[in-house]
């Protein structure tokens, strides 16, 4: 594309700056935790539709909305990008100490969702400015999903209202307070791992501390699991495959001389291997049954899957890097890490092939933040920077074709 679509977007979204920061700092200080996203759902709908759109709302909350043509001249469907952004905030108390911090006890938009829903109504506003002048030359698809941060979640949702239907490829960008403002992370492969629920309940008939041989001992086993499983599973399972199993709760008893009769552990098994994912679960309830096979106990293992890894697939990955170098510049695009946390657009890319970003939100030179955390501020430069990034991408702007 020529540089002077480039440049017709970068006009265009420096034209919403002040309003989408206003937007953002309202939705910021008007948090909706998940699958209550009515308010924040409504906003957006109402501006997409002001803009000459016409969204569709999905069952409760979240929204689809289209914009551009759907066929080629020929009358032949043309392939259709979709671009997805999260809505939910988190039950965290926002200790941001902004003007714009929540007015809703005990939530907050501590994971960036506030930036992303904005970025992509900026980017749908200003594509929907390119379609009106006849410069969008190909369909695109915003999808505004509901509740990321619970499992199951709901990307499942929006899946199976057709969201991805007639779409071949799916971006997304997430807030990133490791990069600083006008950085852009990318990655070939996984760059979020799987994120499962791990609890494991040992129960016997309970006893005195004294007679240990006479009961099975719900505590000592405990102990078993938790230090030993998660080694096993580091031997059971290629190690490449980045598995990790962390506990983070554990229970059993309430007086120091009695052998209670249950006791739990709980914690989340994590790992960047699709292959090694689908294994996981068999390997964890073998190595569980087998530690504590000798302390004459009743073991249940309650395995909930949650999200498979953000596994980016290198072609839309090349395009993703390619439109980010033609906003930011070759040196603001980085190799970002792989991260352990789990991010519910990998199941989207179980339907169509797709890639997620790390746009960079830390004022350089300034404080790190970090994610899920109440007191995280963001450099709302970072707004225009997805915009510009998301609409580009849309657009065909890529840096190799100039």
């Amino acid at each position: 594309m020529t540089i002077a679509l480039r440049e017709s977007i970068a006009d265009l979204a420096a034209a919403l700056d002040d309003e989408l920061v206003a937007f953002r700092r309202d939705l910021h200080a008007h948090p909706e935790v998940s699958r209550a996203e009515v308010r924040t759902t409504a906003m957006v709908l109402d501006r997409l539709r002001e803009a000459g759109l016409a969204p569709r709302p999905l069952l409760v909350t979240g929204l689809v909305c289209d914009i551009g043509p759907t066929h080629d001249d020929a009358g032949a469907a043309l392939p259709r990008l979709a671009l997805r952004a999260d809505l939910d905030a988190l039950p965290v108390e926002d200790r941001c100490g902004c003007p714009w911090e929540s007015t809703v006890a005990h939530v907050a938009h501590a994971c960036g969702h506030d930036l992303h829903t904005t970025v992509l109504l900026g980017a749908g506003l200003v594509l929907a400015k390119l379609h009106a002048a006849g410069r969008l030359a190909r369909p695109v698809r915003l999808v505004f999903q509901p509740a990321e941060e619970v499992q199951p979640g709901g990307a499942h949702d929006v899946l199976s209202q057709g969201a991805l239907d007639g779409v071949d490829r799916v971006v997304a960008v997430h807030a990133e307070p490791k990069l600083d403002v006008g950085q852009v992370g990318t990655r070939i492969g996984p760059i979020t791992s799987a994120s499962d629920t791990v609890t494991v309940t040992v129960s016997s008939s309970g006893g005195h501390t004294s007679r240990p041989h006479l009961t099975g001992d719900v505590v000592y086993a405990l102990g078993q699991v938790i230090t030993q499983v998660p080694g096993v599973l580091g031997r059971r399972l290629d190690p490449r495959s980045g598995v990790n199993l962390t506990w983070g709760a554990v229970h059993a008893g309430d007086v120091h001389n009695a052998i209670p009769s249950t006791g739990t552990v709980s914690g989340t098994l994590r790992c960047l291997d699709v292959r090694a994912w689908e294994r996981a679960g068999q390997v964890l309830h073998d190595a569980v049954e087998q530690v504590v096979a000798p302390y004459e106990v009743d073991v249940s293992v309650h395995h909930m899957r949650g999200v498979p890894p953000v596994d980016n697939d290198e072609a839309v990955n090349a395009e993703l890097e390619a439109a980010a170098r033609a906003v930011v510049g070759p040196a603001g695009v980085v190799l970002t890490e792989q991260s352990l946390g789990g991010e519910d657009f990998a199941w989207y890319l179980t339907k169509a092939p797709g890639a997620m970003a790390r746009l960079g939100t830390a004022t350089p030179g300034g404080r790190r933040y970090d994610l899920h955390q109440g007191d995280l501020v963001v450099d709302e430069r970072a707004i225009g920077v997805g915009v510009r990034l998301l609409a580009g991408l849309a657009a065909g702007v890529l840096a190799q074709a100039e």
